[in-house]
């Protein structure tokens, strides 16, 4: 691809974002979802494979269906109640339309299912973009949307907490894996929405700095599956090292990063009255954690078979910038020690 057209594509993509966060009423969020939408299918599309041509359409037409369902649902709450503005989306029968369209532009459960199947058609690149920048934009919707303790939401968050970790359980493409834990997260962040915005603002930067490690890690050492990631530790010895804690803090474990969210969402759970809903989605964290170890396990205590063309990898010195791994491995790993200042700074907003 030409390098002008990367560059126009990819500001196109950090433009349709960027409308729809400085977007106050539905039609110009609604413009900068088109503008995100449609500014990352030629980056799918680039490695001319059929199975990238697939995602693509997969994706174009679950993503034309959520913002037509959101266009519908902002029309019918202007013509409630008069108003366009997102702060001001009152009515129930809207409100529910808008979370279903969100929760499809995202990928909760149980409207998922396009989810692992157009990461497993990606390239790393672009699939660190849909897992990551692709969530941003929907994300500030649903922060804007004013919540009247709506059931809606907690049904979708543990739905998707619970098909996160059983989805996962039985793949063995990083992707799928990646797309499932993926569901999983976003269960936690819609779990506590509605009663503490800025932890979901919390638990989705976290999301992003572990993910863009697991998929620059992934990237690094070319790794499509779990069997080739058997041969990773003679490429990158000190990178499969760290590794693990980067999976683990995705699972959730102490002293990590991402035992963080997870804490202060249960916390905040219990605080609200909810310790039913608290105890079962820690549960279902159990499920993430086992693909997550089972990740670890192939990375660091397996040995691939020792053949010609096994080894051809191990002695061509890799190109890629490594600052950008460096930093997210880093935070991935040792930021829980400033839980209290996170905590105080949310305290202040």
């Amino acid at each position: 691809m030409s390098p002008y057209i990367l560059f126009t594509l990819l500001f196109a993509l950090g433009l349709g974002t960027t409308i729809t966060f400085a977007s106050t009423n539905w039609m110009l969020a609604w413009m900068g979802l088109e503008i995100n939408t449609l500014a990352i299918i030629p980056l799918m599309t680039q490695t001319h494979h059929p199975r990238a041509t697939e995602a693509a359409t997969k994706y174009f037409l679950t993503q034309a269906t959520a913002a037509a369902t959101l266009l519908f649902a902002s029309t019918t709450n202007a013509w409630l109640t008069g108003q366009w503005d997102i702060y001001l989306m009152t009515h129930p029968l809207p409100t529910t339309m808008i979370i279903l369209a969100l929760s499809l532009k995202v990928g909760l459960a149980p409207l998922h299912t396009w989810l692992p199947e157009v990461l497993q058609g990606l390239d790393l690149t672009t699939g660190l973009i849909m897992s990551t920048w692709q969530k941003l934009a929907p994300f500030s919707l649903l922060l804007q949307i004013p919540f009247q303790n709506h059931p809606l939401i907690i049904l979708l968050a543990l739905t998707s907490t619970l098909v996160g970790g059983w989805g996962g359980l039985n793949q063995t493409q990083t992707r799928k894996i990646l797309a499932y834990s993926s569901i999983a997260h976003l269960g936690w962040m819609l779990l506590i929405i509605q009663f503490a915005p800025s932890l979901t603002l919390v638990a989705l930067t976290l999301y992003l700095l572990m993910t863009s490690a697991a998929f620059l890690t992934l990237k690094l050492t070319n790794a499509k599956s779990i069997n080739s990631l058997a041969a990773a530790w003679a490429n990158a010895p000190l990178i499969t090292a760290l590794t693990p804690m980067v999976l683990l803090s995705l699972g959730g474990l102490p002293p990590l990063t991402g035992f963080m969210p997870k804490w202060l969402i249960l916390q905040e759970m219990t605080k609200q009255g909810l310790p039913m809903t608290a105890t079962m989605a820690a549960l279902t964290a159990l499920l993430s954690l086992y693909f997550y170890l089972r990740l670890s396990y192939a990375m660091t205590l397996t040995m691939s078979p020792n053949n010609t063309a096994g080894t051809t990898p191990w002695r061509l010195s890799s190109t890629q910038q490594s600052t950008p791994l460096a930093t997210a491995l880093t935070t991935s790993m040792m930021l829980l020690p400033l839980t209290p200042a996170i905590v105080s700074a949310i305290s202040l907003c």
